[in-house]
């Protein structure tokens, strides 16, 4: 079965605002060999338009090696996107979901191909809030944004997770892999 990994940028301070954080070289060619792990993305629509930037490297290269290739990796994979507001889109390598979430999810899990990953605010929440998270990779980036939009401030009740793995980045972010903790009977 395929897993679910959740991957976001957060701030030290535990909100998501991509313009608080300042990823370098390094940090792009983590995310572009993690988006190399799966064949599939699952966005929001202000995610997704966000993403849609790399498309002009794609057009027009920037000259930094990382950007660039991190532009061509996420150009290529696939992408469903979860909107209530687009109707269309015109990157052909997404579309728009059709299902729901959870039942995306489980389908694709059933489908032979590799890590399907997670990258917006909204979907990480929904799909914690659903149990269907096998992987949470946090990025927190040595920033205190004093306010913004919180990543946890809509979970149902408590989840406890269990570190499998933690890297130090040369600009002082931490990467935390956390997995769901295995609950013990009682």
């Amino acid at each position: 079965m395929r897993k679910v990994i959740a991957a976001f940028n957060m701030t030290l301070d535990g909100f998501c605002d991509h313009t608080a954080v300042n990823p370098d070289e390094e940090i792009h060619q983590y995310y572009t060999d993690l988006l190399r792990s799966g064949d599939t993305i699952l966005y929001g629509t202000t995610t997704y338009q966000l993403m849609e930037y790399w498309r002009t490297l794609v057009a027009n290269p920037s000259g930094n090696k990382a950007m660039d290739e991190f532009a061509l990796v996420m150009n290529d994979i696939s992408k469903i996107v979860y909107s209530r507001t687009l109707e269309s889109i015109d990157w052909s390598s997404a579309r728009l979901a059709t299902q729901s979430l959870e039942e995306e999810v489980q389908e694709l899990r059933q489908q032979p191909g590799k890590d399907i990953l997670v990258g917006s605010r909204s979907l990480i929440i929904s799909l914690l809030n659903l149990g269907l998270i096998d992987e949470l990779r946090l990025m927190i980036h040595p920033v205190i944004a004093g306010g913004g939009l919180p990543l946890f401030d809509q979970i149902q009740g408590r989840k406890e997770l269990q570190l499998i793995n933690t890297k130090t980045f040369t600009s002082g972010a931490v990467l935390h892999c956390y997995k769901p903790a295995a609950i013990e009977p009682k």
